[in-house]
């Protein structure tokens, strides 16, 4: 009795490791992360903010720094979400059902822009839209650069997707892979397309996003479904005839309404087969989509031109795409290929099992494996490995030097070089960096003009 007064009041303690046993965390990985943290709650989301780890939680969010995992702050919301690239980011936050969001440098948590009027927001590396209604068929969108202060551009939309939003709701363009112990936001924000679809009423409003204007509003027909992809605006008809579905795509230029590219027989998969009807949004990513001809192959089409970017094998299957390649699962299911979109062609080869799920990032090629579990981090365009783990745990964000991983409540920073064939770098201080004896660079921004520079031009 006396043994566990004492021990109760903190006056002695029998067990000196017995707490510090209970309360350390075991490793996620194998070999083991930079820094390894619990947050507060599930993560709802992650992003590499720059310098910074910005996690969201269900009614807060807060930031870590990149090199240590220690909490630079914490605030209320109920929603986040970051803008901007490596050198500008800013984190968005609001709550549900309130009007208005607060832009917050990720570094130090302070209020750099604070908005009281928007219904929605929507965030890329490279710009900020928001949209405030005075009535329900009169609202404004206005475009800002993630650290600006003016709008760059306000556009009339009559009205919205009723109620309050909150941020990035969903726009008319590509569904995106999904994949097992890989988050959908993985990548992080994207570059703005060149042009956005916004559904109102029934129609579709597509608004080119360098200048504001407000090109087409469009009507679609009873057996048509629009989307706005690659800087076109897509016509995909499904018409049920012969006991089958019947597909035709065509690309047209919203600023004159002329049709540029139409392919018939390829289905993006936008229907459910109940009559034919469209409820999706076609595969893809960024600038192209996903189609699967009479033959059953699939194929990923450039949706500027049209053009075929690459045609499966026979029982080959897509994991993932961008602009730039694509990540293949063999026939025999025994492979995953690394292919180049650009010449169509096989860059690299790694086995994998058949359940094996995989994820295309700016800076690697994410693959998630079973039995054994285990993640491994590619270079994109050569295979080159960057990171093999042996870890149950989810790969939540990528970033230029290294990717964040976490299981439950913890969450760690993986460099790259770690479990790889290329020993990692010596500690040092600031930022982890890439391993100085690998061959691997951070890509540029070459890749991200779109497959005829359209953003860029």
């Amino acid at each position: 009795m006396a043994v566990v007064l004492l021990a109760a009041t903190g006056v002695w303690n029998p067990f000196p490791t017995v707490w510090d046993w209970v309360d350390r965390s075991q490793p996620i990985s194998e070999p083991d992360v930079v820094w390894q943290q619990r947050v507060g709650g599930t993560p709802k989301s992650v992003t590499i903010a720059g310098d910074t780890v910005i996690v969201e939680q269900r009614t807060r969010v807060e930031a870590r720094s990149l090199a240590t995992g220690t909490q630079l702050w914490e605030r209320k919301a109920d929603w986040s979400a970051v803008a901007g690239g490596d050198r500008d980011p800013v984190v968005a936050v609001g709550k549900l059902l309130v009007k208005g969001y607060e832009l917050l440098d990720p570094t130090t948590g302070a209020v750099r822009r604070r908005d009281g009027d928007a219904v929605a927001v929507w965030t890329y590396r490279n710009a900020i839209l928001d949209v405030r209604c005075v009535e329900a068929t009169d609202c404004t969108l206005s475009a800002w650069e993630p650290r600006g202060t003016r709008p760059l551009w306000t556009a009339f939309l009559p009205g919205v997707h009723s109620g309050l939003l909150a941020d990035n709701p969903d726009l008319l363009g590509t569904r995106r892979f999904t994949a097992p112990r890989i988050d959908g936001g993985v990548a992080g924000p994207e570059s703005v397309p060149p042009l956005l679809g916004f559904p109102v009423d029934g129609r579709v409003h597509v608004v080119d996003t360098a200048t504001g204007r407000v090109l087409q509003n469009v009507q679609p027909g009873r057996e048509e479904r629009l989307a706005v992809i690659g800087g076109r605006l897509l016509r995909i008809t499904a018409t049920s005839r012969d006991g089958t579905c019947y597909f035709t795509v065509s690309g047209q230029d919203p600023a004159t309404g002329q049709e540029v590219w139409r392919r018939t027989g390829l289905n993006l998969r936008t229907s459910d087969y109940a009559g034919c009807v469209q409820r999706e949004d076609p595969q893809g990513a960024r600038n192209v989509l996903i189609g699967v001809g009479p033959d059953g192959r699939e194929a990923v089409i450039d949706g500027y031109d049209g053009r075929l970017l690459q045609v499966g094998g026979d029982g080959a299957k897509l994991l993932a795409v961008d602009d730039r390649y694509a990540l293949v699962r063999s026939a025999d299911k025994r492979s995953i290929l690394g292919r180049e979109l650009s010449v169509d062609r096989t860059r690299w080869t790694r086995a994998a099992g058949g359940k094996s799920g995989a994820a295309l990032t700016p800076y690697a090629a994410v693959i998630a494996e079973e039995k054994p579990s285990r993640l491994i981090a590619v270079a994109p365009r050569t295979g080159g490995e960057l990171a093999v783990l042996r870890t149950s745990a989810n790969v939540l964000a990528v970033g230029r030097n290294g990717m964040i991983i976490g299981e439950g409540r913890e969450i760690g920073y993986v460099r790259w070089g770690a479990g790889s064939s290329v020993p990692a770098p010596p500690e040092e201080g600031g930022i982890p960096g890439p391993n100085p004896g690998s061959t691997w660079q951070p890509p540029s921004d070459e890749g991200s003009c779109g497959p005829k520079r359209e953003l860029c031009d």
